[in-house]
């Protein structure tokens, strides 16, 4: 049984691969953080991503209050500067400072002790995604990632 809490980016990227990685991590749950887990790329959307997951054995939850509001993803495309500062403090203002997303990372704090969890959005690059900021909120609550 895998433990700990780790994050995917499905960018340039096949379902195939997350369930490889999700197995190599050793976690038996994949978390979507998107707000809306709708996708161009065949396969990521909500329903299909669910079931290709359950015919590997894995586990999805979809946790939107968790997710990044359309108006503020651009700003984390800047890694370093103002425009990224500006969007993870939203982030973390609008977002992370909610009753429902405190529950929802209970929840991750579950499921990364219980079984491990992959945190699924678009972006390839952590650096360049929300679901840093939920890793940092995790790690600020003491959890393994």
């Amino acid at each position: 049984m895998g433990s700990g809490i780790t994050g995917w980016g499905y960018e340039g990227r096949t379902i195939a691969e997350l369930v490889d990685f999700t197995r190599a991590m050793g976690a038996e749950w994949v978390v979507d953080v998107r707000l809306n887990p709708l996708s161009r790329k065949p396969g990521f959307s909500k329903r299909a991503l669910a079931a290709a997951l359950g015919e590997a054995g894995l586990q999805y939850l979809h946790l939107p209050e968790l997710g990044n509001p359309k108006n503020n993803r651009a700003g984390f495309a800047d890694a370093v500067g103002a425009a990224g500062r500006t969007a993870r403090e939203r982030y973390g203002t609008e977002v992370l400072s909610t009753d429902a997303a405190a529950a929802a990372l209970d929840r991750l704090t579950d499921l990364g002790a219980n079984g491990g969890a992959v945190l699924l959005c678009f972006e390839a690059e952590t650096r360049h995604c929300h679901r840093a900021e939920v890793q940092r909120a995790l790690v600020e609550s003491s959890v393994t990632v």
